[in-house]
């Protein structure tokens, strides 16, 4: 079952939300019916989201047709099926430019790509989740499950545990509720307590790997990128198959928690220029 069915509940609304088991009413569920068209990547039809939304028949068609209405979705006659919709499109360009950490980080990634050659991810937290924003290729691409605006877990990648780490104490119990501890393989940490050793450990050498714990084969380097006061912005990742050994990829930490810090001194003065300029003067 996907995040956006989950959060769809049953008709009695007793199953968990994304929002730490809260349903938000109305809005909130049909929210997720746009988080559950948008999860297909595809024009999808309402016989095939109907079982997976877990809402009447009736109920499932009032929150397509409000979204329909509002430009949230749109409906093709041809195919009979539901995508998103411009005005989606306008917003996700507003949120694109004014949360991702993507355009400032941009630059950086460009010239940490150069001096690597290897695959390079940029991710944030949403809800305790991995949200990727921006990605590098290598001269040779590792395939692999993550590209920009996919989702993921963070329990069982680099970028994921690199975020979590940093995280204040209540914020960090709510994204470990929020995490399914499904063994992907034999390195997958499965509990919450054998995560919280392995934060600790992260926080001590500045940096996370993921040793094949989301895919088989591929390991990472990440870096967490924090503000000046220590919240988390965001991740960023080098990535790199079996054929690099451990201590290949250690050698890029370095290089790695530079960038990290650079893109995390960009963003703040992005977001809060006049706040920069006075502790720069002062």
């Amino acid at each position: 079952m996907t995040d956006a069915s989950r959060s769809l509940g049953e008709t009695t609304e007793q199953t968990p939300a994304r929002s730490a088991g809260k349903t938000d009413g109305t809005v909130g569920r049909t929210l997720a019916v746009l988080d559950l068209v948008a999860e297909f990547g595809r024009p999808v039809r309402f016989a095939e989201l109907l079982p997976k939304a877990g809402l009447p028949k009736a109920t499932l068609y009032r929150f397509l047709q409000t979204l329909t209405n509002q430009g949230m979705l749109a409906y093709d006659d041809e195919r009979q099926a539901y995508k998103p919709g411009l005005r989606l499109v306008r917003l996700a360009h507003a949120a694109w430019a004014q949360s991702s950490l993507a355009p400032i980080a941009a630059g950086y990634l460009d010239q940490l790509s150069q001096q690597t050659g290897q695959t390079l991810h940029l991710a944030q937290l949403d809800q305790g989740m991995v949200l990727y924003v921006d990605k590098r290729n290598a001269a040779r691409p590792v395939e692999m499950f993550s590209q920009s605006g996919k989702v993921g877990p963070a329990y069982c990648t680099g970028v994921g545990k690199a975020m979590l780490a940093y995280l204040p104490e209540d914020a960090l119990q709510d994204a470990l509720k929020r995490q399914s501890f499904h063994r992907f393989t034999d390195t997958t940490f499965t509990d919450a307590e054998s995560l919280r050793a392995e934060l600790d450990n992260i926080r001590a050498r500045g940096f996370a790997w993921d040793n094949e714990e989301h895919e088989p084969g591929i390991r990472c380097i990440a870096a967490p990128i924090l503000s000046a006061q220590g919240r988390v912005l965001g991740a960023i990742s080098i990535t790199s198959g079996q054929n690099d050994s451990h201590a290949q990829l250690e050698t890029y930490a370095p290089l790695l928690k530079e960038t990290a810090e650079k893109i995390a001194k960009a963003a703040m003065e992005w977001r809060f220029p006049e706040q920069q300029r006075a502790t720069e003067t002062a």
